[in-house]
């Protein structure tokens, strides 16, 4: 019977790894504090809270680049420079984008994605989002995703230890009754790793879910493709004019060449 260790041992290296899991499963699927989400409901979010709790910071940035080319105080080419046409910013976001340019007025979108991302004013409307309930923990997703390798970790840990069980001469055991017994963890492993997959892509990454029920109640009244809105929603896939979505995917497919007098 000493197979029965290498299957203790099994379960051992599962039961944690499951439980880490789940434990990171339990905290991203957290409703929002009493009171706080509730606010907000009776409250409609800002195309900035839409597009972060949608594609995070980098989708902030491209709402407001996208915003300014409209208003016709940024010009987008397709080749993936953005020139400064007013100097002026009218919220923190304008400034962090307008801050990411140079003195001569004029930078690949790329660059200025980075920076705009980056600002403290990002910062400043994720810690507002989070504190309302309406955001994930920073690093929530990166503990569901720790959790997983766990459990595909303790999933090849079951299978060597199957093997190592085999190996165990044991007169009175059946190759069978070992396969089955097995059997029950590796089935608790792969009904993990499946459902963690499937659970997964119910989340954007940002929004908690008090902030995915605000974003599809704000989708169903103003989603309108080719909106701002619909950009804050569901990115740059919503933006019609082809010239305008080279302009600003360029940066994301390969290097931007330089224009001239650059």
């Amino acid at each position: 019977m000493f197979w029965v260790l290498f299957l203790l041992l099994a379960w051992a290296g599962l039961l944690i790894a499951c439980t880490r899991l789940l434990k990171a499963a339990a905290e991203l699927a957290e409703p929002s504090p009493p009171g706080t989400a509730a606010r907000h409901h009776h409250d409609e979010l800002n195309l900035y809270e839409a597009a972060y709790l949608a594609g995070g910071p980098e989708r902030v940035a491209e709402l407001t680049l996208l915003s300014m080319q409209r208003q016709r105080r940024l010009l987008l080419a397709y080749t993936g420079w953005a020139t400064v046409v007013d100097p002026v910013g009218r919220d923190p976001h304008e400034c962090s984008v307008l801050g990411a340019f140079g003195p001569d007025g004029q930078e690949p979108v790329t660059s200025i994605r980075a920076v705009a991302a980056r600002d403290p004013a990002v910062r400043a409307l994720a810690d507002r989002l989070s504190k309302a309930g309406l955001a994930l923990r920073e690093g929530a997703q990166q503990d569901v995703g720790a959790g997983i390798r766990s459990v595909r970790r303790a999933t090849v840990l079951v299978l060597g230890m199957l093997v190592a069980a085999l190996c165990v001469p044991d007169p009175g055991t059946t190759t069978t009754m070992i396969l089955c017994w097995f059997a029950l963890p590796l089935i608790l492993a792969l009904g993990c790793l499946a459902i963690a997959r499937v659970e997964g892509h119910a989340h954007s990454g940002w929004a908690s879910p008090a902030g995915r029920r605000l974003l599809v109640e704000l989708g169903r009244e103003r989603g309108v493709r080719g909106s701002l809105t619909a950009v804050a929603l569901r990115g740059l896939r919503a933006v019609t004019d082809p010239e305008l979505r080279a302009a600003l995917t360029y940066g994301k497919r390969g290097r931007i060449p330089r224009q001239r007098g650059h």
